[in-house]
């Protein structure tokens, strides 16, 4: 007998007043996958997000967590049953330290030792929050205000992170250095992820499973080795066209902006 998924959406439809951004949609996350949504800007991915984690209600359909429906749950609720949501921009707290914000990430919880023990584990991950942990969050760089924003996800003790967009507006050396450790998130804590990000060759190199949205619609879904072999998504998400010499079917880099 197959395991049920640890999140699933059926058929979902969420909108911005008259607006239809997501229509329909349908997907699961296994327990301890990594699992991402790919798409381009307006397409719907962060809609997915807000409509998991509560912030937005959807018109139509249901979501499961846990086995458990949360469909337009209050947020606060969805984070004590375990899912943790690190949005879009980060959205730390600037005025507060960054251990204060780490903090803020374990209000819901009350094993105190545990939560030691956790920030010890996000210090291990990202040493730059041990040499930044009495400083004002909002001094800090992008980059290391996204590896707070996780941090603070993982202080709650989630069973899944939705985690929106890690790497924008990052450096390619530092949106390595952060799918790594998202990787680690994973592995060493089985800690599920469902990703939604544009960089789709990082993305379908560090997930599992992957989901193509279009226009508010899921229009394909493979395991993510599957994914990286398809036309299109050579294509129109890993920048590479096809080129034929000699009559045999060649991929060559696109040249592309970012």
């Amino acid at each position: 007998m197959t395991a049920a998924p640890l999140l699933s959406l059926n058929n979902v439809e969420s909108v911005y007043g008259p607006i239809k951004a997501i229509r329909g949609v349908s997907l699961s996350v296994p327990s301890g996958q990594i699992v991402t949504v790919l798409g381009s800007n307006g397409a719907g991915k962060t809609t997915i997000l807000k409509t998991i984690s509560g912030i937005l209600d959807p018109r139509k359909g249901s979501v499961h967590f846990r086995e458990e429906d949360i469909t337009a749950m209050d947020p606060a609720l969805i984070v004590r049953r375990g899912l943790s949501h690190v949005p879009e921009g980060r959205e730390v707290f600037p005025l507060l330290s960054v251990r204060d914000n780490l903090l803020m990430g374990a209000y819901t919880r009350r094993d105190r030792d545990a939560v030691a023990t956790d920030i010890e584990a996000v210090y291990r991950y990202f040493p730059i929050l041990r040499e930044r942990a009495s400083q004002d969050a909002g001094l800090l760089s992008g980059g290391q205000q996204q590896m707070l924003a996780i941090s603070r996800a993982i202080l709650a003790g989630p069973n899944l992170i939705l985690l929106d967009e890690p790497s924008l507006g990052l450096s390619p050396k530092l949106t390595k250095e952060i799918f790594e450790i998202v990787v680690r998130i994973n592995r060493e804590r089985g800690t599920t992820i469902l990703l939604v990000e544009q960089n789709a060759n990082m993305a379908l190199n560090v997930a599992d499973h992957g989901y193509v949205l279009e226009n508010g619609r899921i229009v394909m879904d493979d395991t993510c080795e599957r994914l990286r072999e398809k036309d299109d998504i050579k294509e129109f998400y890993l920048g590479m066209k096809e080129d034929s010499v000699r009559g045999e079917r060649r991929w060559k880099k696109k040249k592309t902006w970012r």
